[in-house]
């Protein structure tokens, strides 16, 4: 495990930066991430490339073997490239451009912005590719899909459009504009839906431009990626990713590069009681599901961060040093604070990170320096990583489609698989997120929520695991559309109706309004959002409606198809039911659970393949005492446990 920072020297006295390295290496840190924003820094007029301050800095670092992530910050162009090319500014549906200076304003698919990217990599790699200090490299920042309307995006558009569906008659069946008028007839016609009026943006279309500002953002980082790779073929290269709404495919994105990357900004408010908080474990384990394997976080948090303008909470006692350690927990083995610094000036000063504006040491800073000691004792963890048993299928596709077309009031995509992912992690397991075409034979329970878009590719893969003995839970809205976002013309849920074995009769889109199930047992569960009202043919019925028109219908099912088990889950229910219903699934697959766990306290294990660690996280605000189930070392306190005692947000490591 490595702890670093970020660090922005040209916002700084060049007098600071031999005091800033010697004070990071007496705190513990190992990797520094720098340039994040320094392309004018780094070419301050047009083809005058800079390095020598970087060379200097860099210097600094290796004095004391700290390693270097070195970025290309093709995110923040200069002001001489948009004003000298307005081209590359983004352009709105009324032909405006922001004014120049706006960061990540730009248009990734403007010609003029494209060539000056790459001459930065190429000046960069050629310069830094071989220099032992710079052990990887980030390509942009947190790149997000947008709609621009500029000339260079609509005519992209267009021909991406063409390319994929070869005619005007292909483009116009794909997307089923039969009507009101809207077939297409002429390439002109083809505009991103944010030029149409409103009523005229119909789902195909915004799916497909989805698809077009995503691979626009992949061609982007596979270009840069390429031209450090060509001047230095042994660079390791990542781009980061907050995983917010506006992220591209993240599976597409880092197919071709070499390890994945998060900015990890977990919640700092309390709740209302003053006991729990949020947790970002489900994303931290989606991370970790981009490539199957561990990864890194390039910006964690440091400090009180801004949100829609105004300062959030500071990090409560522990938060800096418990939130680093929950990521270690969930496979992040590189871990960079944002920042070592907080600006004076500019936007972001108020973003705080470790050393504040008084220039001394902080509470946040003391405790960063104590998460660097105890990292220190944590290199028996190195060559661990997660092996799960349960994996939740993520379908970038089907999140996009159910954000563009609401179905009900409070229903959410995401939602459905965080209330899995809580269920199965709350007894311990470790839990992967994965794509839909992923190798699922290694675990004994998938659960695909709400695969609204038809994947053949990933029918097909959930048809094979179940054939092949495995356990899958379905949910309501699987299998509503095709490829292209068009409703297709079967009884629910279309594809999987013989997986299932039952089909959807009728539905309600209940939104806010409340109604209830009652499963085999006999327990009752409020349920909301949507119910389907099932029929069966080879199904038996878990739970049924207890209310409504509906009563007695089924509504949670269990079917037996060839060597495996599917459920289907035609409504959205509580905490409970999941709970319940992810209890007898793991039993039944012999899936070991940890019972009775506080409330707050998170679980995960890593393994070298010999020895086992398990790492308890107590994500909440008060002191938790526990028994272990036997005996255990803690790598913490060197001795042998029975119990844990963890603070607010304090972490503990036994070995199994």
């Amino acid at each position: 495990m490595k702890i670093g920072v970020d660090y922005y020297p040209e916002q700084w006295d060049s007098k600071m930066w031999s005091r800033d390295a010697e004070m990071m290496a007496k705190s513990g840190v190992k990797t520094v991430r720098i340039g994040s924003r320094a392309w004018t820094w780094l070419e301050p007029a047009e083809g005058k490339f800079d390095v020598m301050w970087l060379d200097q800095v860099i210097s600094e670092f290796a004095k004391y073997n700290m390693e270097i992530v070195l970025c290309v910050p093709t995110d923040c162009p200069p002001m001489w490239l948009t004003e000298r090319y307005p081209d590359t500014m983004r352009t709105d549906t009324d032909g405006r451009r922001p004014v120049s200076g706006a960061i990540a304003k730009h248009c990734i698919n403007a010609p003029m912005y494209r060539e000056h990217a790459r001459q930065l990599a190429e000046v960069l790699s050629r310069r830094y590719g071989a220099h032992p200090s710079v052990t990887a490299w980030q390509v942009d920042h947190d790149t997000e899909v947008y709609q621009c309307c500029c000339g260079a995006c609509v005519n992209k558009f267009r021909v991406w459009l063409m390319d994929k569906y070869e005619s005007m008659d292909g483009i116009s069946n794909a997307l089923g504009r039969n009507l009101y008028g809207g077939r297409y007839t002429d390439i002109s016609q083809l505009r991103p839906p944010a030029l149409l009026p409103e009523e005229l943006r119909d789902p195909s279309l915004e799916l497909e431009y989805r698809r077009f500002a995503s691979e626009s953002v992949v061609e982007l980082v596979r270009d840069i990626t390429m031209t450090i790779k060509k001047n230095a073929p042994k660079a390791k290269v990542t781009t980061d990713t907050s995983l917010g709404k506006n992220s591209p495919d993240i599976y597409k994105l880092y197919a071709l590069l070499d390890f994945a990357s998060f900015d990890n900004y977990p919640v700092t408010s309390l709740y209302e009681d003053g006991e729990a908080v949020g947790s970002n474990a489900f994303y931290l384990d989606m991370m970790r599901g981009i490539k199957g394997n561990n990864f890194w976080v390039m910006e964690q948090i440091g400090g009180a961060t801004t949100k829609k303008g105004h300062m959030q909470p500071a990090p409560k006692p522990g938060m800096i040093k418990g939130y680093a350690f929950q990521a270690l927990a969930h496979g992040a083995d590189n871990i960079l604070h944002y920042r070592w610094r907080t600006p004076l000036s500019g936007t972001d000063m108020f973003r705080h990170g470790l050393i504040g504006h008084s220039n001394q040491p902080t509470q946040r800073f003391i405790e960063f320096t104590d998460l660097c000691r105890e990292a220190q004792k944590l290199n028996v963890i190195d060559t661990t990583e997660l092996v799960s048993d349960i994996a939740i299928v993520y379908s970038p596709d089907s999140e996009r489609a159910l954000r563009t077309q609401l179905q009900s009031k409070g229903f959410s995509y995401m939602a459905q698989l965080k209330a899995f992912h809580k269920a199965f992690s709350g007894y311990g397991a470790n839990v992967d997120i994965v794509p839909p075409t992923a190798d699922l034979s290694k675990y004994k329970i998938v659960a695909a929520p709400s695969l609204y878009i038809y994947e053949k590719k990933a029918s097909e893969n959930l048809y094979r695991y179940v054939v092949s003995g495995g356990t899958l839970i379905m949910t309501n809205r699987s299998g509503v559309k095709d490829q292209n976002n068009n409703c297709i013309m079967e009884p629910l849920p279309t594809v999987y109706k013989e997986l299932i074995g039952a089909e959807v009769r009728e539905y309600d889109p209940i939104g806010t309004g409340e109604r209830s199930v009652k499963d085999y047992a006999g327990n009752i569960y409020p349920c909301y959002q949507w119910c389907d009202i099932l029929t069966l043919t080879t199904a038996k019925a878990y739970a049924v409606y207890n209310d409504d028109f509906y009563n007695g219908s089924p509504a949670v099912t269990m079917n037996r198809y060839c060597s495996g088990v599917a459920y289907y889950v035609g409504t959205v229910c509580d905490e409970e039911f999941y709970e319940t219903l992810a209890g007898n699934v793991m039993m039944q697959t012999g899936i070991p659970k940890l019972k009775g766990l506080p409330e707050g306290i998170e679980v995960t294990t890593r393994t070298n393949g010999l020895d086992e660690y398990i790492f308890f996280f107590n994500n909440s605000g008060r002191k938790v005492s526990m028994p272990l189930p036997k005996e255990m070392y803690s790598l913490f306190d060197s001795k042998n446990k029975e119990n844990l005692e963890l603070e607010p947000f304090g972490m503990d490591i036994v070995r199994k």
